[in-house]
């Protein structure tokens, strides 16, 4: 067996989906071992420390979001020393399967996660509901799932249109209601865009004395991705197996959003479809103190001659001052700093 810290050493990228496969099963038996799970699902531990990694993806979005076309928590191993488990699916399954739920039987039989002094679940959407779920295995887990669904049983979630072609998905069985497999868990903390509204009606069913919901408002439905261009998500992973993830040290990593011109466009756009100049102007001003916009000086550009012309109020340019006119208008500032 290899050190397992030497696996993000072979690029997995611009493989096709068997070859990406077969490689991926390489590394992994080589670094612990790899366990097939029927024919859309498999699992890959590395075993390398006192911590475990739980984290539930989809080939593609592996591909997708990793430059080297690796799991998320293979730079852990490599950064922290972590061990971590790979369960990988093709395609949005949400899991459900017999024999993943046997795995976890045998996980659990075996004694498994007893070997690991801190077990952390982690995944997003589908995946996020996947690591709720089986996060029961393993009581006194830690969880971080980024837009979780709870469950996609009909009877409860008639009003999430989204996933149609899994209504015929029993959610109702073994690892069923992800919200109730928490309860075992020591901390959860759900992650989610308030202004998304199936997202937040999914992270409400999450609400449990154990659970911390954590609120990026204004990215949209993808979170994750998101946050691994900003480069938080490596660190708010590390923070929940470290035990230190809260409201102040995730407001703290979301101040990497002041810098980042897709959520400082989208707030941008936000404030423009309401027709709220005022705080257009706000946005446009408090990005153009810090940093290069050009597509912000254009658009501040174009307001301030609107005013001109039809003599509707803006703020006044960065650096004089007219706290009278401010006072008045709620101003996304905090936003954009949080």
């Amino acid at each position: 067996m290899q050190d397992g810290r030497h696996i993000t050493e072979t690029s997995l990228a611009g493989l096709k989906k068997g070859e990406w496969l077969e490689q991926f099963a390489r590394i992994a038996d080589e670094a612990g071992y790899v366990q097939p799970l029927g024919k859309r699902h498999l699992a890959g531990f590395v075993d390398e420390g006192p911590i475990l990694l739980v984290t539930f993806e989809t080939i593609q979005g592996i591909q997708t979001l990793s430059e080297h076309a690796h799991p998320i928590g293979w730079n852990l191993v490599q950064s922290e020393g972590w061990s971590h488990l790979a369960v990988v699916s093709d395609g949005d399954t949400w899991f459900r399967d017999a024999r993943i739920y046997g795995y976890f039987d045998r996980l659990i039989d075996d004694g498994f996660f007893e070997d690991f002094e801190k077990v952390v679940f982690y995944g997003t959407g589908p995946c996020g509901y996947a690591a709720a779920a089986y996060s029961v295995a393993a009581p006194g887990a830690a969880v971080l799932a980024i837009q979780p669904q709870a469950t996609l049983e009909s009877g409860m979630t008639e009003w999430d249109d989204r996933f149609a072609h899994m209504r015929r998905t029993s959610f109702t069985d073994r690892y069923g209601y992800a919200p109730d497999m928490l309860d075992a868990a020591e901390e959860a903390f759900v992650v989610y865009d308030p202004t998304q509204d199936l997202d937040a009606m999914h992270a409400a069913l999450f609400t449990r004395p154990n659970v911390s919901k954590l609120r990026c408002r204004n990215l949209g439905e993808a979170i994750q991705s998101h946050m691994l261009e900003m480069g938080v998500l490596p660190d708010l992973i590390n923070a929940v197996g470290q035990g230190a993830l809260d409201d102040v040290y995730f407001g703290e990593a979301m101040r990497a959003r002041r810098t980042y011109g897709p959520y400082l466009r989208r707030l941008m756009s936000i404030t423009d479809n309401a027709e709220r100049p005022y705080l257009t102007a706000l946005v446009c001003e408090n990005v153009l103190s810090r940093m290069h916009g050009p597509r912000f000086r254009k658009k501040l550009e174009d307001l301030r001659a609107m005013a001109e012309r039809t003599g509707v109020k803006l703020p006044p340019p960065h650096g004089e001052a007219d706290s009278e006119d401010a006072e008045g208008e709620n101003t996304p500032e905090a936003e954009v700093k949080a």
